[in-house]
């Protein structure tokens, strides 16, 4: 009698091959890897899945807790458009107390924040600088507000007043990618500082210019000329609050423009400093802008008018695709804001731990102090990354998070690199993957080609 062999039976075993095939190339390229000499005092980490049963294809150390630098955003996003969904839009109002007669508020203005990252932002439409000024100004017009016998403050107390995670270490803090995150933020807390340099190595560099002007900052600059070619080794030292700052290290020679970025240390005074000059320009006279940390609790006031953000899904896209940090902080307080009424990163990362606790992640491979992984006390083994990544592939928000991913070697995942630190985690060739490697020494680019020939076995 005839045996019959199912169709599905055959495709089984033809996948059962494949994947033994898989994993037995994996081996061997991850050999190579770790034999070779930026590795000899490093760790690789990985672990491979089959993106449709999630069953393991290759593993190695993927148990082991590892600083994974900015893949840490798949986490941060996958919960946030979970919990918040990807409707969800900041609010920031533009109220004032007292009475308005005769085109005199007398009374204060207030800018309250719910911690938009966007406001100002230069990717949006209808969130860049001068669009929200315009829209301000207008609102005070159309009330009938000719002078302001009071001051413009701006109302943080939404969330907590540390605006930095712990962890992030002194050389971030003050530049642009370690920006820390308030209930009221502006232009992504960001601006620019052009440099000129001298001629010879050593030669003093001075301060050009600011862009956006800054109010109630004074900068000393430390900076030398560098070596020809020795590129951007400039770093910005003003902490959350401070008013001096320095900047210390090197640029290239022969530089009459050369442009770093740092963060505001107080974004809500650096706004309402900018509102304060823009209604002036537009005729309507204010007393001042002040600084509102002092306010615990806002007086009864009466809301101008209400800008909203663009939807979460559009703040992920940049979140991811850009790597910015800013909106990973702000995400974090968000979340424990809306869900626990505390806009602290305390609230907020004890969500986010407990959401993956009850989806399979444990406490232990989960060990995160920030959102966005900039601190290096972040450990994550590489299976909590891939059990992020195939639940985010389950949910019908998925086609937002998938788009939002940056293309690397062909690729569709997240990278991270801090120093000596570089990760990846993404989807390729119907599997989902995460690659980790720690105290690696000499060239990151070098490391990166090292790690993509491993990745490639999955194509």
């Amino acid at each position: 009698m005839k045996r019959v062999v199912s169709f599905a039976w055959l495709l089984m075993i033809v996948g059962f091959g494949n994947a033994q095939g898989v994993s037995k190339r994996l081996g061997d390229a991850v050999r190579a890897l770790e034999n070779d000499s930026q590795m000899q005092s490093a760790i690789v980490g990985i672990y491979v899945a089959d993106q449709k049963t999630g069953a393991i294809v290759f593993e190695r150390n993927a148990r082991i807790g590892l600083a994974i630098a900015s893949s840490q955003k798949v986490i941060t996003s996958a919960a946030s458009l979970e919990l918040l969904g990807t409707g969800y839009r900041y609010k920031t109002e533009l109220a004032y107390d007292g009475q308005i007669a005769n085109g005199t508020l007398t009374g204060n203005l207030y800018v309250v924040g719910y911690g938009d990252p966007t406001l100002g932002s230069w990717r949006y439409g209808n969130t860049k600088e001068q669009v929200i000024l315009n829209k301000w100004s207008s609102s005070l017009h159309q009330s009938g507000i000719k002078q302001v016998n009071g001051n413009i403050t701006a109302f943080n107390r939404n969330w907590e007043s540390q605006t930095i995670p712990g962890g992030w270490i002194w050389d971030d803090i003050g530049n642009y990618y370690g920006a820390g995150v308030s209930a009221v933020n502006w232009r992504e807390n960001q601006y620019d500082l052009k440099l000129r340099s001298g001629n010879r190595a050593g030669d003093k560099v001075t301060i050009v210019s600011t862009l956006p002007k800054l109010y109630h900052i004074n900068f000393t600059s430390e900076l030398t000329t560098g070596k020809p070619g020795s590129g951007d080794n400039a770093y910005i030292y003003l902490p959350p609050y401070a008013t001096n700052g320095f900047i210390r290290g090197t640029i290239p020679p022969g530089e009459n423009a050369f442009t770093i970025s740092g963060s505001f240390p107080n974004p809500g005074l650096q706004l309402t400093s900018v509102l304060t000059d823009e209604f002036r320009k537009q005729g309507i006279e204010v007393a001042s802008a002040v600084n509102g940390n002092d306010i615990k609790q806002l007086p009864d006031i009466t809301n101008l008018t209400t800008h909203w953000s663009p939807p979460l899904d559009s703040l992920n896209y940049w979140f991811l695709k850009k790597s910015i940090n800013l909106y990973g902080e702000a995400l974090v307080k968000t979340l424990g804001y809306e869900k626990k009424n505390e806009g602290s990163t305390e609230a907020g990362l004890s969500l986010i731990k407990d959401f993956w606790k009850s989806n399979g992640i444990s406490s232990t491979s989960l060990n995160i102090i920030d959102g966005s992984g900039l601190s290096p006390q972040n450990h994550v083994t590489a299976q909590a990354l891939v059990k992020v990544m195939l639940y985010a592939r389950s949910r019908p928000w998925f086609s937002s998070f998938y788009n939002a991913l940056p293309e690397f070697n062909g690729i569709k995942m997240k990278s991270g690199t801090i120093g000596g630190v570089k990760s990846f985690t993404g989807y390729v060739g119907g599997y989902t993957f995460a690659l980790i490697i720690n105290n690696y020494n000499g060239s990151s680019a070098e490391m990166v080609r090292k790690m993509y020939r491993v990745l490639d076995v999955l194509k």
